[in-house]
């Protein structure tokens, strides 16, 4: 009985340099977006939110900085909720049993979006009221 080969794991492409390492990145970059997208609701709701509120951000700021300010909130919330949404991928990729160590990973990533969002409604309470 012949044994069929296992793919090796270690085995990492090359790397790329320049102009094409960048290229690759930014592939691979949009992909995490499209896949954020595609399966995260909280994601695509904080997105319909950038959407909506960066016009209002631009017509409300009084100058630059408070634009900034207002529009680098939102934008700090979905880079907080990509990055919850990496540890909820991990924790379950390692297994679907309850671990008290998951439940902690996730909880944490939980509150820090939780944070975020306390931050937007900082930055825009105190700018526009």
């Amino acid at each position: 009985m012949s044994e069929i080969p296992s793919p090796d794991f270690a085995t990492v492409p090359p790397k790329r340099k320049g102009i094409p390492r960048l290229i690759a990145a930014t592939r691979y970059s949009l992909a995490g977006l499209r896949a954020a997208f595609a399966s995260e609701e909280a994601f695509r709701l904080e997105v319909l939110v950038l959407v909506v509120f960066t016009p209002i951000a631009v017509w409300l700021g009084e100058t630059r900085l408070e634009v900034a300010l207002l529009i680098g909130s939102l934008l700090l919330l979905l880079i907080v909720e990509l990055l919850n949404t990496a540890v909820e991928v991990l924790v379950n990729r390692i297994g679907s049993e309850y671990h008290e160590l998951s439940g902690k990973a996730k909880d944490i990533g939980s509150a820090a979006v939780l944070l975020a969002m306390l931050l937007v409604a900082l930055v825009w309470g105190l700018l526009l009221l």
